[in-house]
């Protein structure tokens, strides 16, 4: 298939997240600069491309577009000056974030679009001083980059309509599902669950309740499946019965009021709790490289994924309506 849009991605960070996005954009195309300062960011990089190009063809069911080029630029500048949509992947400060942006916009093209991978911070964070603050926006998506699909795309009132209609079909292009935010909020959406969960999952280990692999196995065997392919509010409708949601809330509604979690109270991350999660997670895990788990994940995500396909349903719906979009390109 011949590359018909010839458009340009910088991605400033090639770690987990950043190679993903690389991945992502390289594998639909796109011609991708990659600024890393880190000495080992190609042997990275690289890790994440193999498997990204075993694994994200198998979610086709038409020829994917022609590979873009990869190019390693040696500054910052260099990466941006060109690109249509710039993606920012780097660590978790907003001091840092800060001085990547100023960089960043005294080197692009004032029609670039700036997407940050934050996980937390919301976009009028993003934007403080910012030479341009329209440009810049959340783009935050869920590892691994080149397969899962949603991105979480938060504006602040800074942003036109125009520029984040622009980011949503742009993104959509490359087979993503562009979730628009309306509302800035710390976390966005799917953290804020993740983290719910996340504390919960320590008190649980913390009383001695639950070892990381028990809880894992509670969900990857039970809702985390159903979550998979339906959702949460969907998931329990149906439990409702034929009476359906309205039921569901008034026969479970009241145990909200009731003590099951400590979702508000956080415990004590200490030297002693976290050992006892590391020394958990090594029995759970320890036997497999990250490199082996990665590969079972993908191969899992893909199983998961290609039957929702068949149905075409959730994920599934999604994917075939891009085979069309790669169909009509060819």
């Amino acid at each position: 298939m011949v590359n018909k849009s010839y458009k340009t991605a910088a991605c400033i960070g090639g770690g987990v997240i950043g190679g993903g996005w690389v991945a992502r954009f390289l594998l639909h195309g796109w011609d991708v600069n990659v600024y890393d300062p880190a000495a080992d960011a190609q042997r990275k990089l690289d890790a994440v491309l193999d498997n990204a190009r075993a694994a994200l063809p198998q979610l086709a069911d038409v020829a994917m577009p022609r590979e873009g080029k990869l190019i390693l630029c040696d500054s910052l500048e260099a990466a941006v000056a060109n690109a249509d949509w710039i993606q920012e992947s780097v660590p978790e400060r907003l001091d840092i974030k800060h001085m990547v942006f100023a960089q960043v916009q005294a080197a692009c093209t004032e029609s670039a679009i700036i997407g940050s991978s934050t996980s937390g911070f919301k976009p009028s964070q993003l934007q403080e001083n910012a030479l341009r603050p329209e440009q810049i926006m959340v783009a935050h998506p869920f590892n691994p980059v080149y397969l899962l699909p949603l991105v979480e795309l938060v504006p602040s009132p800074a942003n036109g309509l125009g520029i984040i209609e622009q980011a949503k079909a742009l993104l959509t292009s490359v087979g993503m599902k562009p979730l628009h935010v309306r509302k800035e909020i710390d976390a966005h959406i799917a953290d804020r669950f993740l983290e719910a969960v996340w504390r919960e999952g320590l008190w649980m280990i913390k009383d001695g309740i639950a070892t990381t692999s028990e809880i894992d196995d509670a969900i990857r065997y039970g809702f985390g499946l159903r979550w998979a392919q339906m959702g949460l509010f969907e998931t329990y409708r149906i439990a409702g019965g034929e009476a359906g949601m309205a039921h569901f809330i008034a026969q479970f509604g009241p145990c909200l009021e009731w003590p099951w979690t400590k979702l508000m109270d956080v415990p004590e991350l200490t030297d002693e709790l976290i050992a006892t999660i590391a020394e958990q997670s090594d029995a759970q895990s320890g036997h497999h490289s990250i490199r082996e788990l990665e590969r079972i994940r993908d191969k899992n995500l893909i199983g998961i994924m290609r039957v929702q396909k068949d149905n075409n349903w959730g994920v599934g719906e999604l994917l075939n309506q891009h085979d069309e979009r790669l169909k009509q390109l060819g």
